[in-house]
């Protein structure tokens, strides 16, 4: 599926329920664009709302010599922030939902952030590496199989290019997070014999709908609620836990069965997600582990994770019970400016990080176990990769002024899973 580091949508999604049409990502003549050992990174930041704007201030702090020089959003006013506070000229502005061509075709940067709705990430993720651009992108990578085929793709592409590839799961560079886990792995609570992991909190910020709003317009704007754009909630914040149990175990699940439902979110403006999940994962050697996520007000907050094993109970970020108690009492940096501080020493150092396949797959896990509670069906994660032909991917001609219906929320028992056939 890489043929001479050229990518097609064709080709990355042979097998799929490809949409009508066809994305070139293959590059045009772009040059790659060095960092590596340079004074400045010339930033690109692709994704302007509260979190693209987030991560450009604290990828700026992170390091000395960064400069956000151009700015690519889907709506004009999302750029204004940004803009002013860095003073990017409006010549290097681009507005739509194409504007993150634009960005990639200048020669002069040399690292992109990608904080789009994860919907349209494995596109806009593969068009930076052909671009040559080094990547800082948010979590998660994608919201359906054919897009994590994509974004895997792309990761081995970025390799064979020597480009870095940061992704938004900053307890991997949180160091009470890494401490922790050094000693996991090296036996501190023996073999791990089950986990947990929760994402458990009220509401979100909810954008209601204006009097004649277009259903895209209106979709990317509350893109929190639909599931082609966030990938539901379980995928768009808990995969941040999800990660955490498989780096405990160094290991993915190798099958998954979910339940979950729509209880208290039941309004229009909530889209067709989910409020609620609960997942079991079944690692290699049939250790079982529980995932549990909610959004719903007036419950028990708990973000957390734990794994036990059989010498010892730790929460994975900082304190080990058992035969070999322990506590992190180093120093413990901000973990948001860290990622973007390891990402830049990386290119620098002409030894780039790139996290891509592994969130890739981390993602993916969510994935599954969202298809698992919608379907209320339990699958193999071979299966889900070969057979399912899910694919959420936005067409390359999508329009802010398009009609999009919004598809039912899925129904277990009534949800048909693409590509699943019940016994």
């Amino acid at each position: 599926m890489v043929k001479k580091h050229k990518l097609t949508r064709r080709e990355l999604l042979k097998g799929s329920a490809v949409a009508a049409g066809s994305l070139a990502l293959t590059g045009v003549g772009i040059p790659l664009a060095e960092a590596r050992g340079s004074e400045t990174i010339r930033l690109g930041v692709i994704g302007c709302g509260s979190r693209g704007s987030e991560a450009a201030r604290d990828c700026v702090k992170s390091s000395p010599g960064v400069r956000v020089v151009a700015l690519a959003d889907a709506f004009g006013d999302r750029l204004n922030g940004l803009k002013n506070e860095f003073k990017v000229p409006d010549k290097r502005c681009f507005i739509g939902l194409d504007a993150y061509k634009a960005l990639l075709a200048l020669d002069d940067i040399n690292m992109v952030i990608l904080a789009t709705p994860p919907g349209f990430r494995p596109i806009q993720f593969a068009a930076a590496i052909n671009a040559g651009k080094n990547v800082f992108m948010e979590k998660p990578v994608a919201v359906c199989p054919a897009g994590i085929k994509m974004v895997i793709e792309a990761s081995k592409l970025a390799t064979d290019k020597k480009l870095a590839v940061v992704a938004g799961t900053q307890r991997r560079h949180q160091a009470a997070y890494v401490e922790t886990m050094k000693r996991i792995h090296d036996g501190a609570i023996g073999d791990i014999v089950s986990a947990q992991c929760y994402w458990n909190m009220g509401e979100l910020w909810v954008k209601k709908r204006r009097p004649g709003q277009a259903d895209v317009d209106w979709q990317i704007r509350n893109w929190l609620y639909f599931t082609w754009l966030s990938g539901d909630h379980i995928v768009e914040q808990h995969v941040h836990n999800i990660d955490v149990i498989n780096w405990a175990f160094n290991a993915y699940p190798e099958q998954v069965h979910g339940v979950g439902g729509r209880q208290w979110r039941t309004g229009p403006e909530y889209g067709n997600i989910f409020d609620h999940f609960g997942v079991e994962f079944f690692y290699p050697g049939d250790v079982r582990t529980i995932s549990m996520c909610r959004q719903i007000p007036g419950t028990t907050d708990n973000v957390s994770e734990r794994v036990v094993g059989t010498k010892g109970v730790s929460d994975c970020c900082g304190t080990i019970q058992g035969e070999n108690p322990w506590r992190y009492d180093g120093p413990n940096p901000r973990p948001y400016v860290q990622e973007h501080a390891d990402l830049i020493k990386s290119i620098r150092d002409g030894n780039p990080l790139n996290e891509g396949e592994r969130i890739a797959e981390s993602t993916l896990c969510a994935i599954m176990g969202r298809e698992s509670a919608y379907a209320r069906q339990q699958f193999k994660r071979s299966w889900f990769m070969s057979r399912c032909t899910l694919n959420l991917l936005p067409p390359d001609d999508l329009k802010l002024s398009d009609s999009k219906p919004v598809p039912p929320f899925a129904v277990p028992g009534k949800y048909q899973l693409p590509g699943f056939r019940r016994r």
